[in-house]
């Protein structure tokens, strides 16, 4: 309960970082609809925290991921998911990442899905992010997760994620939009392990 209060407010400088280095290709539409469910969602997962068990929680989202490279593998080319859509992915969004700390990994096939790659995936997602963090924020300094510890540890793991940002941004302007599709298919099978493990 400390870990994830620290990885959100790391994450609030981390993707604020990639949405200022992406700022030219964000899909804000997709944005507002993600917030909508997204911003409600992220408060309540945020008040459940305090009690929740997250053990059932983590491998169930470990399953999920593995489930969704499968499917991405088995369906390569799936049909484009709307724009409206985007609320619900936002509400489940919010809720995991209340209660997880990050939920990048469940996210991202619905950005590919949605066409997204490179900059204005790394962008959107980033933006989307940054609205359940800093929501997520306030709700843990309703509940009193925000100690002056939690302040301080992420505070520290800001420069790591500033510098990893920029250089993110430098190295996917070089690479295809199928290895980057590939990498983040990667991304998710390892997060699925971890899960798995509970690591």
């Amino acid at each position: 309960r400390v870990a994830v209060p620290v990885l959100t407010l790391t994450q609030i400088v981390s993707n604020g970082s990639r949405v200022w280095l992406n700022r030219g290709e964000l899909n804000r539409r997709l944005i507002a609809r993600f917030a909508v469910g997204a911003v409600p969602f992220a408060v309540l997962g945020a008040l459940l925290f305090v009690t929740a068990p997250l053990e059932p929680l983590k491998r169930l989202l470990g399953v999920f991921l593995l489930a969704v490279v499968v499917w991405r593998r088995l369906n390569p080319h799936p049909r484009s998911i709307s724009e409206t859509a985007f609320i619900g992915v936002g509400a489940a969004s919010g809720l995991g990442s209340a209660l997880l700390g990050s939920v990048g990994p469940m996210t991202a096939p619905f950005f590919l899905a949605a066409g997204l790659t490179r900059g204005a995936y790394i962008g959107t997602e980033a933006a989307c992010a940054l609205l359940m963090h800093l929501t997520k924020t306030a709700a843990y300094g309703a509940g009193d997760l925000l100690s002056v510890r939690v302040l301080l540890l992420g505070l520290a793991l800001v420069p790591a994620t500033t510098a990893g940002a920029w250089v993110g941004k430098r190295l996917v302007g070089r690479i295809s939009d199928r290895v980057f599709v590939s990498l983040v298919e990667v991304g998710l099978v390892v997060a699925a392990v971890l899960l798995l493990a509970g690591i």
